[in-house]
């Protein structure tokens, strides 16, 4: 039991819907508090209002509540729930800790008698009032940048006239860097600071004098009631000073520090994090360290919370910080917990790395034209991926490689800027692809000492850099045949994928391959143990590198591999890699529920994905977890490896079903709907020939390949016409148009931004209503587990618009052709598992926009309103272990549930808001009603036709 006997009922606060600067990281901290929680046999009661997230599955806490994250809500719930002894406010990112200030001050928490666990009020207070925090920090004698709050415009300029330009504006309480930026010139002064007053729920902005140039570190802490503290990570940012944590390349553990400034760092974030209040749990602090031999170090914030890095420092060092954060909220102590890989030491440990992990950012600029690409200090990143290697150099590759951006890695892929100037200002203005600029610019010569003046990142990393590009010009020189083994071995060690290898060589991928295989150079599997292999681990927890052979005594070359094959069958279920809009965390929910569904069949379950802010990519989830690219060549050496029975595709999303045709062409099985029929619904034109046969309507459309097939074709269709490409997610590049210039324009746009792709032209149905079915089907029986109605019109991306589940007024006759509509194809489709079907509704004719035989975005939306494990029994249907008459379906649902999309805007000044074909939200909430006269639903309804933009 735990060491406080008085807590037996703890309320969590999740952190709501996804936007950007509060993503899955939360979900993935809550969840596993939940999982420590239970494992103490304490009731959990759960407030969250996101509905794609693994952590508002039933079963993960005693009771789920999927409401709005208001203190009305949490005012219901402590009625119904007398016991609730706690509430645990730190695993819920800045959502969930400006909530519990707000009940705090409404005295809520007096009221039901509930006591704060993890952190107090007076530490939240301390940490997020800059003003506080200033001169805490000058009461402990811990230096922090020349900075003064103000509260309003005056009071402003006269701190600005002080200090001179550049500044940096901070608006209090806010999240992922909103309201923050740089202010160079005092032109840009009077905007910066209104949006920083605006943007700050209590009107207050601190402004400190920018420390450009200057170096960054994060580090996570743990803290118990003994006021013992562990540092968990320390983790670099490559970016220096200017550029928000949130957008930097990270690495850890700290490459550039010296050991003395690092000896400094820990005892500073000890002192900050001792000084900020009596509590027990998790702490982030960030530094900033002078880019000069004196290692000067100012303290820049402090997080007493998990937060953002807290989920990558878990990744990255195996030691699950949530877990333990909330057993010492419980009353434990470190020494007396377990660490969770070992099994065999203490929690009282700081982990040692052998490896090192880089994490990138995953942006989506592409869905907010006309926004400002240039990094700074307010984050726009809506995801991230982490590579982990032997060293810096095939961590930074591997992460290259899981991006999705249609990159092999860094440089040898012909995909490089070769223009001096547009270098040089993607170096000066940081952006997106600064990671891929920073080769190109080597390659074309610039030197080190001009890249670093510019951009300020360390010369360590900037060598790094310039070691891979001399690898690259060296093996360039030779062919496929002459190619030495130790050169090949160099390149897989620094992480060069074999497509980049074969860049080099001029050859194909398949050649490299099969020479590595011929000479050996194969990929080895290391364990995550945190304790730089001192201990044994019991988890398993994969990352694969290359090793020069060891000499054995019998006089053989071998290598050491980690990853020991069990005899059971197993099944490897694909991950869905970074967060981004059209791809979120519904795919992370449904890949959770594969594998334990896997599981309960007797399989031995595979989780392969990349991304450090998920569930599936926590050790404990799979029987064995390989974080590594979801990239062809890393899936083939571990698919290789495992021998599997066969892949899940299903249910990682686009990132997942595009590995089908490679799958189906080497001949591993892919388990439910066959490669075939997945095609078959991509491909426009098959597929509507399957609807023809079947006598299922769908609008006019043709197919393009250039403008002039386009053009030629609008005078069949009629506008307007909706223009999609192919094979894309969220509706990527899709866009109505009503007339030849636009058609000719965007055309010509699209092509440019994916060549070769096979255009598709629909007649679009105006102001038709549009609908949407998921189902389970076996191959002969079919389920639609729920039909939703879209209350904007049709036009409007799915993913954007809100949804009524179930109907709300399509009639009895428009109801029965959905449900026919939907058996038909799923059949056609030879569907063995989940499908997803949207409709256009018409003067009562019901028309096909699409299919999709997968997991869904709105899967673990149904789910979750009728209460029912979907994904759970369509993966028994996929493995053949389960037909869809086996189950007994019961939904539970009184009145509505609407999908709200919820968008981050604010992020983006100046850009596009209007919605349409191509997804913008980031995220989305549940709400339940009672009947159609809510005033919620009559005002949405009101407004619906508000948004559409052509």
């Amino acid at each position: 039991m735990p060491k406080n006997k008085d807590i037996k009922c703890v309320l969590i606060i999740g952190s709501g819907p996804i936007i950007i600067g509060q993503a899955c990281e939360f979900d993935y901290s809550g969840t596993q508090s939940l999982r420590s929680l239970r494992e103490d046999g304490i009731k959990t009661i759960l407030i969250n209002s996101n509905p794609a997230t693994i952590m508002t599955d039933p079963s993960m806490a005693d009771h789920v509540y999927l409401k709005p994250l208001t203190t009305k809500s949490i005012v219901e719930i402590l009625k119904e729930h007398p016991e609730v002894d706690a509430v645990l406010p730190t695993m819920g990112g800045q959502t969930a800790l400006n909530l519990c200030i707000e009940a705090d001050e409404k005295g809520i928490w007096n009221d039901f008698n509930i006591k704060l666990i993890g952190v107090d009020i007076d530490a939240i207070n301390i940490c997020e009032d800059r003003e506080k925090f200033k001169q805490l920090m000058g009461r402990i004698d811990i230096p922090v940048a020349p900075a003064k709050t103000v509260t309003s415009y005056l009071q402003g300029k006269e701190v600005a006239q002080e200090f001179g330009f550049p500044l940096v504006i901070r608006a209090s309480f806010t999240l992922g860097g909103g309201g923050a930026g740089f202010v160079h010139r005092a032109e840009e002064f009077d905007e910066m600071l209104t949006r920083g007053l605006e943007a700050s729920p209590i009107h207050e902005v601190l402004i400190d004098k920018a420390l450009l140039g200057w170096k960054e570190y994060e580090l996570e802490l743990l803290r118990d009631r003994n006021d013992n503290v562990v540092i968990i990570c320390t983790i670099e940012n490559m970016d220096p000073m200017g550029i928000h944590t949130g957008d930097s390349i990270t690495v850890a553990p700290a490459m550039t520090l010296s050991d003395t400034a690092f000896q400094r760092m820990r005892d500073m974030a000890i002192k900050m994090m001792r000084s900020i209040g009596d509590f027990a749990g998790g702490c982030n602090v960030q530094f900033a360290v002078s880019p000069d031999e004196k290692e000067d170090i100012i303290a820049i914030e402090i997080n007493p919370r998990v937060s953002r890095s807290s989920a990558l420092a878990s990744k990255a060092t195996g030691y699950p910080i949530a877990k333990i954060a909330t057993k010492l909220a419980l009353g434990y102590n470190l020494d007396e917990l377990d660490n969770q890989i070992t099994k065999s030491t203490s929690a009282l440990f700081e982990p040692s790395l052998d490896y090192v992990i880089v994490k990138i950012p995953r942006w989506n600029f592409d869905k907010f034209e006309g926004s400002d690409r240039t990094l700074g200090l307010q984050m726009k990143s809506v995801g991230e991926v982490m590579g982990i290697g032997r060293s810096f150099q095939e961590a930074l590759h591997k992460a290259t490689q899981s991006l999705e951006i249609k990159r092999n890695g860094l440089g040898a892929d012909g995909k490089g800027y070769k223009d001096y100037d547009q270098i040089i200002d993607k170096l000066t203005h940081p952006s997106w692809d600064r990671v891929f600029v920073i080769y190109d610019a080597i390659q074309m010569g610039i030197p080190l000492s001009r890249i670093h003046e510019i951009t300020k990142i360390d010369m360590w990393f900037l060598k790094q850099y310039e070691e891979l590009h001399a690898l690259d010009v060296e093996i360039s020189r030779f062919d496929i045949d002459t190619l030495p083994k130790d050169l090949l071995l160099e390149a897989k060690q620094k992480g060069f994928a074999d497509r980049q290898i074969a860049h080099m060589l001029d050859c194909l991928e398949s050649e490299v391959y099969k020479k590595r295989d011929e000479l050996g150079v194969n990929r080895v599997y290391k364990l995550v143990d945190t304790c730089a292999a001192e201990f044994k681990a019991e988890t398993p927890y994969y990352y694969s590198t290359f090793e020069e052979g060891i000499l054995s005594k019998d006089g053989e070359f071998y290598t050491s591999n980690e990853s020991q094959v069990s005899d059971r069958k197993k099944i490897i279920v694909l991950g869905s890699g970074p967060n981004r809009i059209g791809q979120g965390i519904e795919f992370d929910y449904s890949c959770v529920h594969g594998v334990l569904a896997a599981s309960e069949c007797g399989y031995e379950t595979i989780m392969i994905n990349c991304n450090p802010e998920t569930v599936s990519t926590d050790f404990d989830i799979a029987d064995k977890l390989y974080f590594e690219p979801v990239f062809w060549e890393h899936l083939y050496d571990i698919i290789r490896h495992e021998k599997p029975e066969g892949v899940i595709v299903q249910l990682g999303g686009q990132t997942a079903l595009k590995l089908a045709e490679k799958l189906d062409r080497y001949g591993i099985k892919i388990m439910g709907t066959s490669f075939e029929a997945l095609d078959l619904a991509e491909d426009r034109g098959s597929f509507s020939k399957l609807l023809q046969v079947n006598d299922i309507p769908y609008p006019d459309f043709g197919t393009a390949e250039n403008a002039d097939e386009a053009l030629a074709l609008a005078d069949e269709l009629d506008f307007p016409i909706l223009v999609r490409p192919s094979y894309v997610l969220g509706g990527q590049g899709m866009k109505i148009v009503i007339n030849k210039d636009e058609l000719e324009e965007h055309v010509v746009d699209l092509l440019r931004k994916i060549p070769n792709n096979k255009l598709l032209l629909d007649h679009y149905l105006d102001g038709a209503i549009e609908a949407e079915a998921d189902a389970i089907c076996d191959g002969e029986d079919v389920y639609i587990i729920g039909i939703m109605e879209h209350i904007e019109p049709c036009g409007i991306h799915s993913g954007d618009s809100h949804a009524l589940l179930p109907p709300f007024n399509l009639g009895d006759l428009v109801m029965q052709q959905i449900k026919d509509h939907t058996k038909k194809i799923a059949l056609a489709l030879n569907t063995v598992g989940l499908i997803n079907i949207q409709f256009a509704i018409k003067d009562d004719k019901v028309f096909i926009i699409e299919a999709n035989p997968r997991a869904s975005r709105t899967v673990p939306f149904i789910a979750k309103a009728y209460k029912e494990p979907y994904v759970n029994y369509a993966t028994k249907v996929m493995l053949g272990e389960k037909k869809v008459k086996d189950f007994k379906f019961n939904p539970k649902l009184d009145g509505y549930a609407i999908k709200q999309p919820v968008f981050s805007f604010n992020k983006f000044y100046n850009v596009n808001k209007q919605l349409g074909p191509e997804m913008k939200s980031t995220g989305e909430s549940i709400l339940f009603i009672d009947s159609l006269k809510d005033d919620e639903f009559y005002d949405l309804y009101s407004r619906r036709k508000m948004y559409l933009s052509k």
